[in-house]
This record gives structure tokens, C-alpha cells and sequence, in this order.
């Protein structure tokens, strides 16, 4: 009996060792060979990126999936805070965060006593003038929450409006994610860029019901399935071509109010590239409290461009507008 149960152990220590019986584990060159995956091509991995960085940018603290409030401010002092008498009633953050006053162009914030709050992530203890989102320097930006919260000054066709973030807004917590056309090489188009006279503006539309006179430098012209389409390009000073654009799909697959496009400057023969795949849903897709440009009537193209960003599907559960 004790010398059966020997060998049986002596087998079942060798078994493994024999080349037809061992189990593959992934590190081993016989056997069954593992698949390999196939290499990411250039084109793919650039996309890829694109929607990585697209996805960390929208939410971050500080990002469009953050916002919580748009208040629209008359000339006077208005208390801000969560506090129900609040003349601006913050839905997150302290019951009194402080005292918003605005004098004509000027806009001051004076800080509660009682509240932890910063300005530029400094404290802030006494009345301070705040810059808008029209200053070359960016607006002042007023903390709260321990920096999970911020409200910024706003300048929308002559009138300020308070902007408030926070870093445990609803919209970003229950994100549901981003949805896209497959990459596809052929919505890369090589395009032509007609300029306009030296400061040109046009007066484009947005989605709370005002015009903003916008930077417009020229047309990009493209061509698709053999016929010539165009796009009357915006200048937000960011080093790029701004292109708000509808076609087929608004409203069919996209969202309906339009994509937004930024394309690389032209070189020095006016050639700009085209990629439609990194079109994007405005700010309004996700939120209430975004002032996005509409598409002006000359960029509502008759064409599909089914490439992108597809139209955002909020959580079943979530309530109810860049360039924001």
C-alpha cells in the first residue's frame, strides 16, 4: 500500500515536467503560442489619445462636466452662499460664502467671516476686485470647499454672470462616458484656407439667446465624395481655427445644437488638415450652465460627417450650454 501511494506521488510530480501535459501559463514557448496583438497603427494611436486627453480635460475638477451654476448678475450686492435667503443660491458649498457686488464693469467679492475661502488659491480675508473671463489673465478665481469648489466671473454680450464648479458636481460624478464613430482615416481631409480682410468679426449666435461678436479670419473649403463644401472658421486666440459646425447627423446620431472643430492654423500655401474624427459635443451637451456658440447658417453642412463624437446620453437618472 505504501508503495503505491509512492508512486503515484512520483508520477503526479512528473506529469507536469512531460511535454504534452503542461498547462499553458503564458510564459511558455511550447504548446499552444500565445496570440499576439496586433500593432497599433499611427493613425489609431493618435485618435486613441485624442479621447484620453479629450475625456481627462472634461472631467477634471475644474472641467465642463463640474459646472453647477450660471447666475446672471444685476449692478448691486448679492449674497452668495447654499443658504436659502442666499440672493445667489449656490446648490454645493457653505451656507454663506460671501457678498458679490457689481458697479458697472467692475465686479468685487467680499468673504465671509465664517468661511475657508481662497482667491487665485490664496486666502482671502477682505474685499477683493475680481477679473473676468475677458482679461488676458484669465479670470479670478474664488475657492471654496478646500478647492473642490470654485466660482468665476463670466462676461457674455455685455453682461457678467457668476460661473460655479465643483469637483462633486452630479454631472461628473455620474458621468456616463463618451461615444464615438469608429476612427476613420477617411474623414482626415486636406483643406484649403480663403482669408478674409485683416479683422473681421462675425456675429454668431448662442444658446442662452445672445449674439458675440466672434474673430473670423477666413473659410475653410474641403472637398467630400467629389463635391466642395465650407466653413467659415472662428478665432478664439488660441493658436487654432474654431470651427462650430451642424451637418446631417445633428440631431441623428450627434448632437442636435452642432460640433465644435479646432483645426491647426494654415501654413504658408493656406493648406489646413481636417480631422472630423476629433469632433466634439459642445459644453451643452453635458450641462445646463454652459453659453456655447451656436452654428452659424453658413457652417450647416448637407453632409453626414459620420465621424467624432457622438450625441451624449446622460444617466437615466440626471435632470435637466465652450466657446462656454
Amino acid at each position: 500500500m505504501y508503495l503505491r501511494s509512492y508512486k503515484i506521488m512520483a508520477l503526479a510530480m512528473l506529469l507536469p515536467l512531460l511535454p504534452g501535459c503542461q498547462r499553458d501559463n503564458g510564459n511558455s514557448n511550447q504548446g499552444v503560442s500565445m496570440q499576439s496583438k496586433p500593432a497599433e497603427s499611427p493613425f489609431d494611436r493618435g485618435e486613441r489619445l485624442w479621447r484620453e486627453t479629450r475625456r481627462a480635460k472634461l472631467l477634471s475638477p475644474d472641467g465642463w462636466a463640474s459646472l453647477i451654476g450660471l447666475h446672471w448678475l444685476d449692478p448691486g450686492a448679492h449674497y452668495v452662499g447654499s443658504a436659502p435667503d442666499s440672493g445667489i443660491r449656490l446648490s454645493m458649498g457653505p451656507p454663506q460664502l460671501g457678498m458679490l457686488t457689481v458697479h458697472g464693469q467692475q465686479v468685487t467679492f467680499a468673504p465671509q467671516k465664517t468661511a475657508a475661502v481662497t482667491l487665485d488659491g490664496q486666502p482671502l480675508a477682505a474685499t477683493a476686485t475680481l477679473r473676468t473671463d475677458s482679461d488676458p489673465a484669465g479670470p479670478s478665481v474664488i475657492g471654496f470647499d478646500e478647492g473642490k469648489g470654485q466660482a468665476t466671473v463670466i462676461e457674455r454680450s455685455g453682461r457678467h454672470a457668476l460661473r460655479v464648479r465643483h469637483a462633486d458636481a452630479p454631472t461628473r460624478l455620474q458621468f456616463s462616458g463618451l461615444d464615438y464613430w469608429q476612427a476613420d482615416p477617411s474623414w482626415v481631409i486636406k483643406a484649403r484656407f480663403v482669408p478674409h480682410e485683416n479683422g473681421r468679426t462675425m456675429e454668431v449666435a448662442n444658446i442662452i439667446g445672445s449674439m458675440d461678436a466672434m474673430a473670423n479670419p477666413g473659410i475653410v473649403q474641403f472637398q467630400h465624395a467629389g463635391k466642395i463644401y465650407q466653413l467659415e472658421a472662428l478665432d478664439e486666440g488660441e493658436g487654432t481655427l474654431f470651427l462650430v459646425f451642424a451637418d446631417r447627423t445633428s440631431g441623428h446620431g450627434s448632437y442636435g445644437a452642432g460640433r465644435f472643430l479646432d483645426a491647426p492654423m494654415p501654413d504658408a500655401q493656406g493648406n489646413v488638415l481636417l480631422d472630423f474624427n476629433q469632433s466634439r459635443n459642445p459644453p451643452c451637451a453635458f450641462t445646463a450652465f454652459a453659453t456655447c456658440p451656436l452654428p452659424p447658417p453658413e457652417n450647416r453642412l448637407d453632409l453626414a460627417i459620420t465621424a467624432g463624437e457622438k450625441a451624449y446620453r446622460k444617466p437615466s437618472h440626471a435632470g435637466g450650454s465652450d466657446a462656454g
